[in-house]
């Protein structure tokens, strides 16, 4: 099921831009330029997965929404990235203290923006959601004790190897690309390109040998895990 964002801001043209790049990489979006009305559609229903949340709207400001938001029970825990001009560091300090989850200042580029989204929504997912323990093919998987197995024989994997097969596998027959990898499995702080992720996927499938067929290239696009991989 697609993820549900909700948009609050009161310039139209960004809410519609927002909104058009967001549904093209497969979300659902609704719209309010009000504070008022945004609170009303975070708190009714469905609930949103996530807002974007301007502090600069025409009556209340986004801090006062955010703490409405966050102080209603259906809503507490909806992750919410403030969509600002403000870029002084007393406006993120309080952007935080009132429960922002990530702060992003104008003018930005959509792909960023869309890396923190990505981010953010991974980081809210239950750990109730995760599988512990995987056997897919030839390939098991122990992800509390970060140990891999093909054909029963142990694989040492790096820590980063580790969590690029555990997102792979998580995510199995769904594409990811290559953006969304470099945002879930390295975070935003890493100052690398989008070949790094070839690369990191190559040694990966290296390393598990036969099962190293189960990770898919998509040209153009990225990679995916297979949904039932084969044992042929």
């Amino acid at each position: 099921m697609a993820h549900r964002i909700l948009i609050i801001e009161d310039e139209e043209d960004l809410v519609a831009t927002l909104a058009y790049n967001l549904e093209r990489e497969g979300f659902e979006t609704v719209g309010a330029t009000l504070g008022h009305d945004g609170v009303d559609l975070a708190t009714g229903t469905p609930t949103p997965d996530l807002i974007l949340l301007d502090l600069m709207l025409p009556d209340m400001p986004g801090t006062e929404v955010c703490r409405q938001i966050r102080a209603d029970a259906r809503t507490r825990k909806v992750p919410i990235i403030m969509v600002t001009a403000k870029s002084d560091e007393i406006d993120r300090v309080v952007g935080f203290e009132v429960g922002a989850d990530d702060y992003v200042v104008k003018p930005f580029s959509v792909r960023e923006l869309l890396l923190r989204i990505r981010a953010v929504l991974r980081r809210a997912q239950p750990i109730a959601q995760r599988e512990d323990a995987l056997s897919l093919g030839r390939l098991r998987i122990d992800i509390p004790a970060h140990k891999v197995w093909v054909e029963e024989e142990a694989v040492r994997l790096t820590a980063l190897e580790f969590k690029l097969l555990q997102t792979f596998v998580e995510r199995k027959g769904r594409v990811q690309t290559r953006d969304s990898l470099l945002s879930d499995v390295w975070g935003m702080e890493a100052d690398i390109t989008t070949r790094t992720v070839d690369t990191h996927v190559k040694r990966l499938r290296d390393k598990l040998g036969p099962a190293g067929t189960y990770i898919e290239t998509i040209r153009g696009v990225g990679y995916r895990f297979q949904t039932e991989p084969s044992e042929d």
